[in-house]
């Protein structure tokens, strides 16, 4: 895929699009453990202060799993042409790194920690063990985020031309 294809006349940098990419991906993993804990029993049985630390903790822990899948793939099979080329196959690989934590996490954490539970109502993948929403949340935030950061005019986060 050329960079043209991907973003017309005027190509972002790498360093722009890893920012964008860090900043998608934190609103949208933010607002994603807004919307499952009640998926977790500490919905249930936690004060309200507990699911508001809860939600920020593991928002910045998805923020540093996304940027540390991120450089990783980036290590493993970007090259110096990225972001212009090479797009599929890093977004792939940081996906796949993504969710292979996400199955460990939740293995380590409910398992083995005992450090948090699901509800009931947590739609389970069976063979994985995981749960359905943080699978597909590293399916899901990374890859909008990511095709979010290639796209976004350089103009729309109020950065100026060469900045």
């Amino acid at each position: 895929m050329t960079s043209a294809a991907i973003h017309g006349a005027s190509a972002p940098d790498w360093l722009l699009v890893l920012r964008r990419y860090v900043l998608f991906s934190a609103v949208a993993h933010l607002v994603w453990e807004i919307g499952h804990i009640p998926l977790y029993t500490i919905w249930l049985e936690g004060t309200w202060g507990e699911i508001a630390f809860a939600i920020v903790h593991c928002t910045g822990g998805d923020i540093l799993i996304a940027m540390s899948t991120m450089l990783l793939s980036l290590f493993l099979v970007g090259d110096a042409t990225w972001p212009f080329e090479r797009v599929r196959r890093v977004l792939v690989v940081a996906v796949a790194f993504g969710v292979a934590y996400t199955v460990f996490s939740e293995w380590l954490n409910i398992v083995v920690r005992a450090a948090w539970a699901y509800r009931e109502i947590m739609p389970v993948v069976p063979i994985l063990d995981a749960g359905l929403t943080p699978l597909l949340q590293w399916v899901i935030v990374p890859t909008f985020a990511y095709l979010a950061a290639l796209r976004l005019p350089r103009g729309a986060l109020g950065l100026r031309p060469g900045a």
